[in-house]
């Protein structure tokens, strides 16, 4: 019936598995993305100047590669998310998550009755009803994730109303918004901040949650993987794309005696 969510697999077989934020809008880029054997793409739809038309090209690049396509959307607003997931995105990423009752209402909007209320359509989603529907919304609702990103002291605070959510798939950090609220931006390593994050891992683990890691440099990975982490987002591919045109630039540069 519709495609397998192959990222929800692997989390619950306990594979490492390894995502990217995508913020150009290209398909191209999520093809190269895929053929990197990443697991999964996070599109931007937050940050970045994406178009709903330019999410499902997206979305389809990732369906080509077997790679599971998430979006973070810019808020919970129905429209929004309901046009996310008719193009075809198996999971929504919730940015600023402080309350349980954001989730309620995310997952109102995001799943079939008898779990929320999401409009029925018959399009690219649902196979433009090749199959019963009535299949299809059973097996939508299974394979659809609900994504909290917890950035922020109020979110921290919070932390066990929602991730005892019943339909929280993954926990995301957000150690970058939450070092602004600490009074710290952009200190990502400092001690508050690490202690923040600290508590969300150990509540995730609690509860059963996976908890996903953004993770800036090789360096971080020993002490995650000690800690069980399993699931990694390894920034966006903007700055991955940037960073090694600078780095190769250099490289080449310093080759040469008349620099």
């Amino acid at each position: 019936m519709i495609r397998p969510n192959t990222l929800k697999l692997k989390i619950e077989s306990g594979q490492p598995v390894f995502g990217l934020f995508v913020s150009i809008p290209h398909p191209v880029i999520v093809e190269m993305i895929g053929h990197a054997e990443y697991d999964f793409v996070i599109i931007d739809h937050e940050h970045a100047t994406i178009s709903m038309e330019q999410i499902e090209e997206l979305v389809r690049a990732a369906e080509l590669l077997g790679m599971t396509p998430l979006v973070r959307v810019s808020g919970i607003d129905r429209a929004e998310i309901l046009k996310v997931l008719d193009c075809g995105a198996q999971g929504i990423v919730i940015p600023h998550v402080q309350q349980r009752e954001q989730l309620e209402e995310a997952a109102r909007h995001a799943y079939y009755h008898p779990v929320g209320r999401r409009s029925l359509n018959s399009g690219r989603a649902g196979t433009f009803a090749k199959h019963a529907l009535t299949d299809y919304i059973r097996e939508a609702n299974e394979a659809v994730m609900l994504v909290p990103m917890i950035e922020s002291v109020e979110g921290i605070k919070n932390r066990e109303a929602i991730l005892t959510h019943p339909q929280v798939s993954f926990v995301l950090e957000g150690a970058a918004d939450l070092s602004q609220s600490l009074g710290v931006p952009w200190q990502t390593q400092h001690p508050e901040v690490l202690d923040h994050l600290e508590q969300l891992r150990l509540t995730a683990h609690q509860y059963g949650i996976p908890y996903a890691a953004v993770a800036r440099s090789k360096e971080d990975m020993p002490a995650l993987a000690e800690q069980g982490v399993r699931m990694f987002v390894l920034g966006d591919d903007r700055n991955t794309a940037f960073r090694a045109y600078w780095k190769k630039l250099g490289d080449y540069r310093d080759m040469g005696e008349w620099i």
